[in-house]
C-alpha cells in the first residue's frame, strides 16, 4: 500500500479515531453474472502502528502492490484479497441479474453497495464512494470519488475485493453452464461470449435487458426508434 493511498483516506477522516469504509463494484458491464460490491475497513490505530514501525512489518509489507484491481494481475489481486481479509473489516453485497434487469444497472448497483456495507460487522462513520453519482440509501456520511480506486486505500482494497469474489463467482457459474466459457471471459461481451451466446442463446445468469443478450441469435440488433 502506498503512503499517498493511505493519507488520502487518513485526510478525510475528520478525526482520528473515524472508521472510514470504502466502496467499490465488480461487474456493471458485463452480459451475464450479479454486480458484486465490496466495503473495506482499515482500522486507524492499524494504519498509525504501521506508518509508525517504518512500513517494514505488517499492515503496508503484506498490502504493497495494493492498487485499482484493474491495474493488479489475477495472482496478486487474489493474495491481496487474503490480506485484505486479515487486516480489515470486509462486507460484500450483490445484486442479480434479475435484480439487474427489473432495476437498470445503475440502480442494481448501488443496491448491492448498500449491501455490502449493511454486511459490515462495524458501522462506519463514512463512505468513500468509487465513482460520480454513487450514493446510497444509508444514514452515513457519504463522499463520492471519482476514481477513487486509485486515490483511496480502502476504496482499492474494496475494489479487489469485489474483483476476486466476482470471478470466482464467474467459475463457478462456468461449470453450471458450460459452453458460454465464463470462467475465460467474466461474462463481458467479448467476441467469444457473443458467438457463443448466438449460437447457443442466453442462459439463466445473462443480463436480458441488455441488448446484445435481448437480440442473441437474430441476424441483426434493431436500430433505435428516432
Amino acid at each position: 500500500m502506498s503512503k499517498k493511498l493511505h493519507e488520502f483516506d487518513r485526510n478525510e477522516r475528520r478525526q482520528g479515531d473515524e472508521l472510514i469504509a470504502g466502496v467499490d463494484e465488480a461487474g456493471r458491464g458485463p452480459l451475464a453474472g450479479p454486480v458484486v460490491a465490496a466495503a473495506v475497513c482499515f482500522k486507524p490505530f492499524s494504519l498509525k502502528a504501521a506508518f509508525e514501525a517504518g512500513q517494514r512489518k505488517g499492515l503496508f509489507r503484506d498490502l504493497r502492490g495494493l492498487n485499482d484491481s484493474k491495474q493488479v494481475p489475477a495472482p496478486e489481486r487474489e493474495s491481496l484479497f487474503r490480506q485484505i481479509a486479515r487486516h480489515a473489516i470486509t462486507g460484500i453485497g450483490t445484486a442479480s441479474e434479475a435484480e439487474i434487469d427489473r432495476l437498470n444497472i445503475f440502480q442494481a448497483t448501488r443496491l448491492a453497495m448498500k449491501r455490502a456495507v449493511l454486511n459490515l460487522t462495524r458501522t462506519p462513520t463514512m463512505l468513500l464512494i468509487d465513482g460520480k453519482y454513487l450514493r446510497l440509501d444509508v444514514p452515513l456520511t457519504q463522499k463520492c470519488i471519482v476514481k477513487g480506486d486509485c486515490k483511496s486505500a480502502s476504496i482499492a482494497a474494496a475494489s479487489i475485493v469485489a474483483k476476486v469474489f466476482r470471478d470466482a463467482w464467474m467459475i463457478s457459474l462456468d461449470k453450471l453452464y458450460p459452453g458460454y466459457n465464463f470462467s475465460r471471459h467474466k461474462g463481458y461481451g467479448t467476441p467469444e461470449h457473443l458467438r457463443n451466446l448466438d449460437a447457443l442463446g442466453p442462459c439463466p445468469v445473462h443480463r436480458r435487458s441488455f441488448a446484445p443478450v435481448e437480440y442473441a441469435g437474430e441476424d441483426e440488433t434493431p436500430l433505435e426508434s428516432f
